[in-house]
């Protein structure tokens, strides 16, 4: 009998096994029994609780990774490798204890060198001091990943229990104590079929690594080989999981966590489209049948992620490991190795036709989706600020103890300049900078004068002053204002897409309708307005242009006359947010309760509360006069939200703040417009919307 549980009774109501007696109460014996059948519903899994890429700089001592991860309960594996030089990889798992770890670009026998799985993370002991870092982190979990180790017997046929829950998309297996290569099954091309995660070789055929039989939901078989079964010898597998289902969406219902599947090279610039029915922030790919034969090193194990840099498009600069190279990032690559595109549904092949897009080529993968899952509850998660003085270095590298978050979205302003611009640079994007006081198309490396974002970090960005006296980010005389914000669902999403001149709709993951859509041409196919859609105009066809003063008005060019909903915007024939070829970009954003509000107003020229929901205040407020001529007012709790003076920009300008007024003051239900503040603010029977995050 359990002590946990009163009399053997469970009575927490999930959906109901039919065996029950009683709605809402089962015995221990009738939960066992709806495991075992599959019935007994599963808590929803959270990419974020499961799947961590972090990155970090090794400072000679201990590093401990905070990300959220329960190690120590969960177990799981950890991958780690230097980015900036020549080294192995190296990981640890709960399987074999964190004392040991394994090099898998190499075929040496484990190591003894000692990591700690803790509850939120992991401890990695220092590698190589000064260098930079990535590290993934796998937790064991059904329909997702799982690490077992077993004892060979040199006979085909054995079989090795697993706790995936799924049948596994991918496994690979190491020797612990023999110097052999890695072998690696993949579903993609069947238990016949084996690579090896240490080498460039195309797949070979043999039975005496899988026994050709496929694995199942419980159990996988090896042959004879000694590289899964050796007599005598411990081995340690992963399992990956494959459309195994279990992960939340929106509206009920689950969806996938990771994916393992193929594609076939069409050796062109626009390659092929693969749809996961999510948008991925980890890929790994490997050449693996009809593969090109010179070079040969073009057939590498690429791994790429997001928080490194997968830009969409391909132009960006993208940055790829070699899972069996030891070489720093990029190394035995080429050097547009920035071709695995993310979208919202999945990713596409680019430009690289050598590494990623060989003609007739059949390429594998493991793709794990994008996060967070989980609907933020405070403003703090997903949105901070800071102000800066300049000091003219180039590249400099921001980071603020007011985000610990990795930021999607960067915006940056000096605030006592009018020559430097309000510019936002995404991490979608690779970083180009787009400014909302301009019409002209993105700054890149190879297009700016002024600076841009050269990469995004852990908890902040690396810009570019540029090669100019004008820096839009890090003029020596210059002070600024910088916005990190995060992608989550409900609050903001951010997504890249291509027009076709005509009429069409795009996914996002935003996971609700969008209130407030902001989107701007990216490419040089000539200039273009940021238009602006808001729920609160009231008007399916109403826009307005962030980088003007202009009243809302109408038009069914731009929105086509459609509301968007939780999946998909729609996009009519406007040449300033959908030119046929020109790239574009939107960010998204809603009213989340407690975190953010989009919202309408109507002005009273007196003292008037703006009630948004928030229990501290709003910390960051955008307003724009819709009924008539009025800029893009902004304000911030770093620069003041206070009584008396409250410094405010314009995103449609580049003028310098304006201090000593006191317009907007901040209340614990959101913010307060006042009396003296001017008729683009609070003009009595003007019509004014606003965003505010707490």
């Amino acid at each position: 009998m359990s002590t946990k549980y009163t009399g053997g009774f469970i009575t927490k109501s999930p959906v109901a096994p039919t065996t029950t007696a009683a709605s809402g109460i089962w015995t221990l014996d009738q939960q066992q029994q709806a495991q075992k059948a599959g019935t007994w519903p599963s808590p929803p899994l959270f990419i974020e609780d499961l799947f961590s890429t972090y990155l970090y700089t090794d400072t000679g001592s201990t590093q401990t990774i905070v990300n959220g991860i329960d190690l120590a309960s969960k177990g799981g594996m950890v991958w780690a490798k230097c980015r900036s030089a020549v080294d192995d990889h190296i990981e640890w798992d709960s399987a074999r204890g964190t004392n040991y770890f394994l090099n898998p670009n190499t075929t040496s026998a484990q190591g003894a060198y000692a990591a700690t799985f803790n509850s939120n993370g992991v401890s990695i002991p220092s590698l190589s001091s000064g260098q930079t870092y990535a590290s993934w982190t796998f937790a064991k979990q059904s329909k997702f990943f799982d690490v077992v180790t077993y004892t060979g017997n040199g006979t085909a046929g054995l079989t090795i229990n697993h706790n995936l829950g799924s049948v596994p998309g991918c496994i690979i297996v190491k020797s612990m104590t023999s110097i052999v290569d890695w072998a690696v099954y993949h579903r993609s091309l069947g238990a016949t079929k084996f690579l090896n995660l240490n080498l460039i070789g195309a797949a070979s055929t043999s039975t005496f690594y899988w026994n050709n039989t496929e694995p199942t939901s419980t159990t996988f078989t090896v042959g004879d080989s000694g590289r899964t079964n050796g007599n005598g010898e411990t081995y340690v597998a992963y399992l990956f999981a494959h459309n195994a289902g279990g992960f939340p969406v929106s509206g009920g219902g689950s969806t996938n966590g990771i994916s393992c599947g193929s594609y076939t090279g069409n050796g062109s610039a626009t390659g092929p489209v693969i749809d996961l029915g999510y948008e991925p922030q980890f890929v790994m790919i490997k050449a693996a049948e009809n593969v090109r034969t010179s070079p040969t090193s073009y057939n590498n194990w690429a791994m790429v992620d997001v928080m490194r840099g997968m830009p969409n498009p391909s132009t960006g600069t993208g940055y790829a490991l070699g899972a069996n190279l030891s070489t720093a990032e990029n190394g035995g690559f080429l050097a547009a190795s920035s071709t695995v595109v993310p979208t919202a549904t999945g990713f596409q092949i680019g430009a690289n036709e050598s590494m990623y897009n060989f003609n007739g080529c059949t390429y594998i993968y493991i793709a794990i989706r994008r996060g967070p899952m989980k609907t933020p509850t405070t403003g703090t998660s997903v949105y901070g600020a800071e102000t800066w003085s300049g000091n003219g270095s180039s590249p400099r590298t921001f980071t603020s103890a007011n985000w610990t978050f990795p930021a999607d979205l960067v915006t940056v302003k000096a605030t006592d300049s009018a020559a430097y611009w309000n510019v936002w640079g995404t991490r979608l994007t690779g970083g180009g900078t787009l400014s909302t006081n301009d019409t002209g198309a993105e700054l890149t490396s190879s297009t700016s004068v002024a600076g841009y974002v050269s990469s995004f970090n852990q908890t902040g960005y690396t810009a570019i002053t540029g090669t100019s006296s004008i820096s839009n980010y890090n003029n020596a005389s210059a002070a600024y204002v910088s916005y990190n914000i995060r992608r989550a669902p409900g609050f903001f999403d951010v997504v890249c897409y291509t027009g076709n001149g005509s009429t069409q709709t795009v996914t996002h993951n935003l996971g609700v309708a969008p209130e407030l859509m902001i989107m701007k041409k990216r490419s040089v196919g000539g200039t273009s307005n940021w238009a602006v859609y808001a729920t609160p105009l009231a008007n399916v066809d109403g826009y307005l242009f962030l980088n003007d003063t202009a009243a809302v008005a109408t038009s069914s060019v731009l929105w086509n006359s459609t509301a968007p909903t939780s999946t998909v915007f729609s996009l009519g024939a406007s040449t300033n947010i959908n030119q046929n070829g020109e790239t574009a970009i939107a960010y998204l954003f809603a009213t989340l309760a407690g975190v953010s509000k989009v919202g309408s107003y109507t002005g009273t020229g007196a003292l008037q509360t703006i009630n948004c929901g928030f229990t501290s205040g709003a910390r960051f407020v955008m307003i724009k006069r819709t009924d008539s001529t009025g800029g893009w007012f902004y304000y911030d709790s770093v620069r003041g939200i206070t009584s008396g003076n409250d410094p405010y920009l314009f995103f449609n300008v580049s003028d310098a703040q304006v201090t000593g007024t006191n317009y907007v003051d901040t209340d614990t239900t959101g913010f307060k417009v006042t009396a003296a503040a001017p008729a683009e603010i609070n003009a009595n029977g003007g019509t004014f919307i606003f965003l505010a995050i707490a």
